[in-house]
């Protein structure tokens, strides 16, 4: 009788228990890792075939936009420059022939037309024999048609100068395709030829970087990603330096996601970037995603049944336990799960499973056991 009474006692006597406080604000941070890239990188090479005479930088240089990188041997090129402009001043004395030309047809036209109307003069007086003024008439007539010939040959000049134009830049223009140039301010991080290869037309010389574009290309699961928005802060850390934190923030998030590892593509840009960057390091990012205010953070191992974004805890509500199903949010970065919903007003989080649980039995707050 004693024993049984003891039983019944130690049974449904309230029990100590110990519960959660909320947090003041709980930051969502979302767990990413990735690689050191750059938006801006080029392969950069001549746009015509030769044999490459020199280099003017090597890997790890750090060149100026318009800056020499490398030449081509020209001396080809350079003749064809040299006949380009002989045909252009060639085609320029031309024209300044034809100019003198029509000059005196012009001139010549002006004193038989003068000559002419002269004799028709002499001749409406019968002081002239009207075979005369008919000759005359037909001197002026031939110089008007010299005239017109001579225009002709004098545009046709012109056009010879301007097709000998366009060919004297066409071979400048190839001549300075001889010669590679930074196209922005950048780092060379590969060198791909050496001094005397016959280069194709297109083949890279060098690879350059723009230091400015380097970032982070992070992957985050697809059921953490659905906070993340660009701008938000990022604190970036490398695998060479994992005792730097790097700050950054969200400067653009892929519109298509990894069909095979489910995962999104986060792009993170950082302002303090190492100046002995590597591509291709492994690089972790921790995404600031929004804060939670007096929220309660539960540890996943005092969750039952839970199926996706919800699932059931223990509370103490008015004395009694209860198994309580509520809405989590997105869990913190050491695996606990904010609670949204689902806890009644004045209710209280168990944060330990003390033995004797059961579905309402009285129970009492353990004194300094608030968590």
């Amino acid at each position: 009788m004693v024993v049984a009474f003891m039983l019944i006692h130690l049974n449904f006597r309230p029990i100590s228990v110990r519960v959660m406080e909320p947090v003041a604000q709980g930051a969502l941070q979302v767990f990413g890792l990735g690689t050191v890239e750059a938006r801006v990188l080029s392969k950069v090479g001549f746009k015509v075939n030769g044999l490459l005479r020199e280099l003017k930088v090597d890997h790890a240089d750090e060149v100026k936009a318009g800056q020499l990188l490398a030449l081509m041997d020209s001396g080809e090129q350079e003749s064809q420059v040299a006949k380009a402009l002989a045909n252009h001043e060639k085609a320029q004395a031309n024209l300044n022939l034809a100019k003198a030309s029509l000059k005196k047809s012009r001139t010549s036209l002006a004193l038989k037309q003068q000559q002419s109307h002269r004799r028709q003069a002499l001749k409406s007086k019968d002081v002239l024999a009207e075979e005369e003024a008919e000759v005359s008439l037909a001197a002026a007539q031939t110089a008007e048609a010299e005239v017109l010939l001579s225009e002709a040959e004098m545009a046709a000049a012109a056009a010879t100068v301007k097709d000998a134009e366009a060919q004297l830049s066409l071979s400048r223009v190839v001549l300075s395709q001889h010669l590679l140039v930074a196209p922005y301010d950048a780092v060379i991080i590969g060198r791909h030829k050496e001094v005397g290869t016959i280069m194709q037309a297109g083949e890279p010389v060098f690879t350059l970087v723009d230091p400015c574009s380097v970032w982070v290309r992070a992957f985050v699961d697809e059921a953490k990603a659905g906070y993340i928005e660009v701008g938000q802060p990022v604190e970036v850390r490398l695998r060479s330096l994992p005792g730097k934190r790097f700050p950054g923030k969200v400067a653009r998030i892929d519109l298509e996601s990894d069909r095979v590892g489910e995962e999104r593509r986060i792009y993170v840009t950082w302002g303090d970037c190492p100046r002995d960057f590597h591509l291709g390091e492994q690089a972790e990012v921790v995404i600031n995603s929004g804060w939670l205010d007096k929220v309660v953070l539960v540890p996943e191992a005092l969750v039952f049944e839970r199926d996706g974004n919800s699932g059931q805890i223990w509370i103490l509500e008015k004395g009694q336990l209860n198994r309580c199903q509520v809405v989590f949010g997105q869990s913190t970065l050491d695996g606990r799960l904010p609670v949204i919903q689902g806890v009644p007003e004045g209710a209280q989080v168990l944060s330990a499973l003390p033995s004797g649980l059961r579905q309402g039995r009285k129970a009492t707050v353990q004194s300094g056991g608030g968590l």
